[in-house]
């Protein structure tokens, strides 16, 4: 039997979590406040603990810090009613198991108790430091909660990872905020656009050239992998670079050096975020993109989901947006409409028309009239929206949808089948069942999960 800690001060949500703790076979313990709990933690022995991120004087993320500080060992999930971007990656950052929005279902209690008790000992966190909170990097739907605690997970290793997505998704943002958080945060943030600059000048702008290399060359110049030494370099559009500066920019990263034009190999440490809108297996298997390259980036995957697909985030970005460009408020009716809009240009498109009215709009409120120029017309029906049943009976309609979910899930997971299964909320046997039974195959590419940074950085 097992010790779980439980830290809040809501009495009524801790005898509520100790039951579930209890039903599992388990003991549950419980501490009003942070620094009961910090004190029970130096006298007693306990193998995980449930910690709430707001109460009064020590809050959830100065009580982690400080456990970090005596164990690396014990696995602690924070729970909040108030999830942000900052506090969900500074939670995973510093070692939490999982980083919990409430009200919690049962279910998904039950299912972090016994994941964190099935850890073993070479569970590690990091030191902490304080939160930043990366300008842009909005959301509280599903998907976009993973990618904050994917970033808390791998920003202080120098991994490199790869951030795929439609254009104006927000790939940049994403870049930024993995920086940030990082122990690299102090060090340049680079970042070079692939797609914008001329493919005989690429080469010269990511490792530099000496004087007199070629007619032009007046001075030296150091090169986007210099300037970023120590910190990170931001490769954008990584899809649309020539295959011949593709085979130097693996060099680079399986070396960790580079060569100037005109000059020798210089040694270089640098962390590699790249990023593309393009499907780059369909590139590799167009002869488009090297398949060794795309494994060397392909590390750890971050997929960015189009804002019409995650609209439970466009007002908080819409209000944040307003907030930035002049302080005014929505309307039910203009909210109602940037909700229902399909945001072909997703988050991109999204600040420009906020931008767009808080400049034309002189009022305090923006109302639905003064977005009529999004029509109404002009894109078509969002992909989440009510569609005309199909002409199927029951059960065929069922397996159409199920296999497209499917499919869909695995595309996601880049063929991983484990997180399909947790993308589904189904069980993986279950799965299997239903791949077999609708003849999905998929080859499950032997690439790292972000829960084992061990494997990841053998990749």
């Amino acid at each position: 039997m097992a010790t779980v800690l439980i830290v809040d001060d809501d009495a009524a949500l801790r005898d509520a979590l100790g039951e579930v703790v209890a039903d599992c076979g388990h003991a549950p313990r419980f501490a009003p406040s942070g620094e009961i709990a910090l004190t029970m933690l130096a006298n007693d022995t306990v193998d995980a603990m449930i910690l709430d991120l707001r109460m009064p004087g020590l809050d959830g993320l100065e009580v982690l810090r400080r456990v970090r500080t005596r164990s690396t060992s014990l696995p602690v999930t924070v729970l909040t009613a108030h999830a942000s971007a900052a506090n969900t990656i500074e939670a995973m950052r510093l070692g939490a198991f999982d980083h919990l929005t409430k009200p919690v279902g049962r279910a998904e209690l039950v299912r972090v108790v016994r994941g964190m008790l099935a850890l073993n000992e070479g569970w590690a966190g990091s030191n902490g430091k304080p939160a930043v909170q990366p300008e842009g990097l909005i959301g509280v739907c599903e998907a976009m909660r993973a990618v904050q605690k994917t970033i808390g997970l791998l920003a202080d290793s120098d991994t490199t990872v790869l951030i795929t997505g439609e254009t104006g998704t927000g790939k940049e943002v994403v870049a930024r905020a993995i920086h940030d958080h990082g122990n690299r945060a102090a060090a340049p943030f680079v970042a070079v656009n692939c797609a914008a600059i001329p493919s005989e000048l690429m080469e010269s702008e990511l490792f530099g050239h000496v004087k007199g290399a070629f007619t032009g060359a007046s001075t030296d110049r150091m090169g986007a992998f210099r300037q970023a030494a120590g910190g990170t370099l931001f490769l954008d559009e990584i899809g649309d670079m020539d295959m011949a500066l593709q085979a130097k920019i693996l060099r680079a990263l399986q070396e960790r050096t580079v060569t100037p034009i005109g000059g020798k190999p210089l040694s270089v440490d640098v962390r590699v975020v790249a990023a593309t809108h393009r499907d780059l297996r369909q590139r590799v298997r167009e002869g488009g993109f090297r398949e060794d390259l795309f494994y060397r980036l392909h590390v750890i995957p971050i997929h960015l989901p189009p804002l019409r697909e995650r609209r439970a985030d466009i007002l908080p970005l819409a209000e944040a947006f307003l907030a930035q460009a002049g302080n005014k408020a929505l309307d039910a009716d203009a909210a109602a409409r940037l909700v229902a809009h399909n945001w072909p240009g997703n988050v991109r498109e999204l600040r420009n028309v906020v931008e767009r009215v808080a400049v034309l709009v002189r009022g305090p409120v923006v109302t639905a009239a003064d977005i009529d120029f999004l029509g109404r017309s002009d894109h078509p029906r969002p992909a989440d929206g009510p569609a005309d049943p199909p002409d199927d009976d029951l059960a065929s309609a069922v397996a159409k949808l199920e296999t497209a979910m499917i499919r869909r899930a695995l595309d996601r997971c880049a063929g991983n089948r484990t997180e399909a299964a947790r993308l589904l909320g189904i069980h993986r046997p279950l799965l299997y069942a239903k791949m077999k039974r609708y003849g999905i195959e998929v080859f499950e590419e032997q690439t790292a999960s972000v829960s084992n940074p061990d494997a990841a950085e053998g990749a």
